[in-house]
């Protein structure tokens, strides 16, 4: 076949470094800007776009009535996210229209939080216009009555700016406490009414505007619960269109369930299910030279060495099916310095699961579990018990699923897994303690959504 004619296929490592550093959503951005700004030199354009180091920081538009605690809410995260805070008040400093207000804020490298920007659809599309266009837009909501009972107990610290209330939310701090102010905007209840019905009458546009990068939440509920959902929304990346192969870890003690939820998401979603010891067993089962390297350790009951073991992993991850289709291992890597050589190799995770289930639980699901050699059926002492007293005196357990030998693999799982979770700083965690279609839907949610976003150490520290 001439050279030019083969099929092209894409080398792993590739695809690693697209997903790594989003390299598909770069080409988004790009082109998204080009379209908006319509540059008369898009190359010059690009390349000062590129050397710009603010194309991936918060841009968000918090929005809520009146009261409803949008400014306690704006400065935190800002606090947490380094990010320009962005009221209406800043805007009409700058002399200048909405959008070229926006705009000057929009060209500084921190990113930001508008504040109650924009009121009006008109006002949003007149943002969309200048390609100001936010990533994550939260809307506080909570009843009127609420709303009402809070404005009429807002206090302002004048030396700071920010809002407390006295009943809701008192500072600790005496000398704060001692200089609050009442508002001079404080508005009576029936000027309140009014506004929140204006509100209301532009929030179910503003809704349909933003409705693919919304959260609304409750902010009826103690501050502190408001700005964690918050935070938690804004740190999940929106869905991305970019092509995704899945390349699942599953890591968990005997009787965690890997092998059944490895199982679930295989016949889901099409991917290779490859568990590593079915694996290591079909090869020495055939006359190939790794088979037979491979035969006396399985028949000693030894672990095979870890070269052998990735010697294997890596001819079956690099067949077809699994670079086009995906895959979900389990059973390797069992430690630190496997997980290091199959890093090495190319064949580097984008989800890692760790089901967690205590000692006791394990012990009660495998040493109970016994199998009828008639029928192949798997029974269990508690959840499935035999039938008959002809089952139950048929039935034959398995040598290694004895409390002693359990407790022994055990003691060996958790030697390594604090390392493992310091290597894969990504993982999820599950409770595997539940019925298996709960355990299967928590993870399909982290499957195929975005993983959330972690802040750097310097914003952390700094909070």
């Amino acid at each position: 076949m001439d050279s030019a004619e083969r099929p092209l296929r894409i080398p792993p490592e590739m695809v690693i470094y697209a997903e790594k550093h989003d390299i598909f959503h770069l080409i988004q951005t790009l082109v998204r800007n080009l379209m908006v700004d319509k540059p008369d030199d898009p190359i010059q354009y690009l390349i000062n776009f590129l050397e710009r180091d603010n194309v991936d920081v918060p841009r968000i538009i918090l929005l809520g009535p009146p009261a409803s605690g949008k400014r306690t809410v704006a400065k935190k995260l800002c606090e947490h996210t380094q990010a320009i805070h962005i009221t209406f008040s800043d805007i009409l400093k700058d002399d200048s229209d909405l959008t070229r207000a926006a705009q000057s804020y929009y060209d500084k490298k921190q990113g930001w939080v508008l504040e109650a920007i924009p009121k009006t659809q008109d006002e949003a599309l007149c943002l969309q216009e200048a390609g100001i266009t936010p990533d994550h837009v939260v809307m506080l909501e909570a009843p009127d009555v609420v709303l009402i009972e809070r404005s009429s107990g807002k206090r302002i610290d004048p030396v700071t700016g920010d809002v407390y209330h006295v009943t809701f939310m008192w500072p600790e701090s005496e000398e704060v406490a001692r200089r609050l102010e009442t508002p001079r905007t404080l508005m009576p209840v029936q000027v309140m009414s009014q506004k929140l019905q204006k509100y209301h009458t532009e929030a179910h546009a503003l809704k349909r505007t933003y409705h693919n990068c919304l959260k609304i939440i409750n902010a009826d509920q103690p501050h502190v619960d408001v700005f964690s959902q918050v935070l938690n929304f804004i740190c999940t990346p929106r869905h991305s269109p970019s092509p995704y192969t899945p390349r699942i870890l599953l890591f968990g003690p005997p009787g965690a369930g890997k092998s059944l939820q490895a199982k679930l998401i295989a016949q889901k979603y099409g991917i290779i299910n490859i568990c590593c010891g079915e694996l290591l067993k079909a090869v020495s089962a055939d006359e190939s030279h790794m088979g037979e390297l491979i035969k006396p350790y399985l028949e000693s009951e030894q672990q095979v060495p870890s070269s052998i073991v990735l010697r294997v992993l890596t001819e079956r991850l690099s067949r077809m099916d699994c670079t086009a289709r995906g895959w979900v291992l389990h059973g390797f890597p069992r430690d630190v310095e496997e997980a290091e050589l199959l890093h090495k190799s190319n064949f580097t995770p984008n989800r890692v699961f760790f089901l967690e289930i205590t000692d006791d639980i394990a012990i009660e699901r495998l040493a109970l579990r016994a199998v009828d050699p008639v029928t192949g059926e798997w029974y269990h002492s508690v959840y499935k018990p035999p039938p008959g007293p002809e089952v139950q005196a048929r039935l034959r357990f398995n040598p290694q699923h004895s409390e002693a030998q359990l407790l022994m693999r055990l003691k060996e799982y958790w030697s390594q897994t604090v390392r493992l979770q310091a290597f894969y700083p990504q993982a999820v965690y599950i409770n595997a303690d539940q019925d298996p279609h709960t355990v299967f839907e928590s993870l399909e949610s982290r499957l195929v959504g975005q993983l959330p976003k972690v802040l750097s150490n310097q914003q952390t520290n700094e909070n």
